[in-house]
């Protein structure tokens, strides 16, 4: 039987509409969440994403403040529009879109962030309250994949849990979040010995490498929830001379016919990620205030 389908677009609208009815009633105490998004230079895919979050953060009433710099910006012209971020009260949280034109350092940049305002969840920082259960703010990619691992088993305690793949920005911070629900976690990478047969022990397998379809179909548990993190684009003859689609980390037609449930790519953990900066978004605004974060 082929595996069900997670629907992370429709899991994604579903939580976007807690946040809009959130920040609605912030609106009596004269709250509104204030999202600032700073891209440097004029690449393309962060162009197209960035408009994504501005169009979903005024959808949900939020503010939205951009902030575009050339890509001759200088590493100091970036910090400097940071340091005025974080002064800036209106200012809930700060997203400096990645990645960075090669003269500014990408970590430097990310340092200088106010971690109340880090709604990304990439400071060291909120990246300690991360590894240690305290409260802070958690990268969104990794969230909205737990969000839909939980969307199929509530329960995760005590499986065998899988990442595949070490990045700052998706695979430890995802594999922190499992070990906090208590899963046994194994963190696998492009060099681990025996790749295939370390995913084949995972009840919950999470592809996060960035190579197009490594990730085969017998390399998958019967039964397991497969959450593919990749986006990669590939040629697309069929469709056209010089024609692309996306693809994941998953051999997908592989896959679904093996796992019990399986995100789709696209549609699957993309959608999910800008939700999450919406609700990372909600949650600083209260949390500098000193209000009530709701249950989002």
């Amino acid at each position: 039987m082929a595996a069900r389908i997670i629907e992370g677009a429709a899991i994604a609208e579903r939580l976007r509409a807690r946040i809009a009815a959130a920040v609605a009633a912030l609106d009596p105490a004269h709250v509104r969440p204030g999202l600032a998004v700073v891209l440097v230079g004029d690449n393309p895919a962060s162009q197209i994403y960035v408009r994504s979050k501005t169009r979903q953060t005024l959808e949900a009433g939020m503010r939205s403040f951009d902030h575009a710099l050339p890509a001759t910006a200088s590493e100091e012209e970036v910090l400097a529009l940071v340091h005025r971020l974080n002064a800036d009260r209106e200012v809930d949280g700060i997203l400096v879109q990645l990645p960075l034109p090669p003269q500014i350092h990408a970590q430097r940049v990310i340092d200088a962030i106010d971690p109340q305002k880090d709604v990304d969840g990439f400071h060291p920082v909120n990246a300690g309250h991360l590894m240690t259960g305290a409260r802070g703010l958690v990268p969104c990619t990794p969230l909205g994949a737990l969000m839909l691992v939980k969307s199929v088993r509530q329960d995760i305690a005590g499986l065998d849990a899988v990442v595949v793949g070490r990045s700052n920005i998706v695979g430890k911070p995802m594999a922190q979040l499992l070990i906090n629900e208590s899963c046994t976690v194994t963190v696998a990478h492009s060099k681990s010995r025996d790749l295939p047969g370390l995913c084949r022990r995972a009840d919950i397998l999470v592809a996060a490498v960035g190579r197009p379809e490594m990730i085969r179909g017998d390399w998958v548990k019967p039964g397991a929830i497969v959450i593919d993190v990749g986006i990669n684009r590939v040629p697309n003859p069929a469709a056209g001379e010089n024609k692309t689609r996306l693809v994941g980390d998953v051999a997908f037609a592989e896959a679904v016919e093996v796992a019990g449930a399986i995100t789709p790519v696209p549609g699957g953990v993309g959608p999910m990620t800008i939700a999450c900066l919406m609700r990372n978004t909600v949650t600083a605004a209260c949390r500098r205030r000193g209000i009530a974060v709701p249950e989002l």
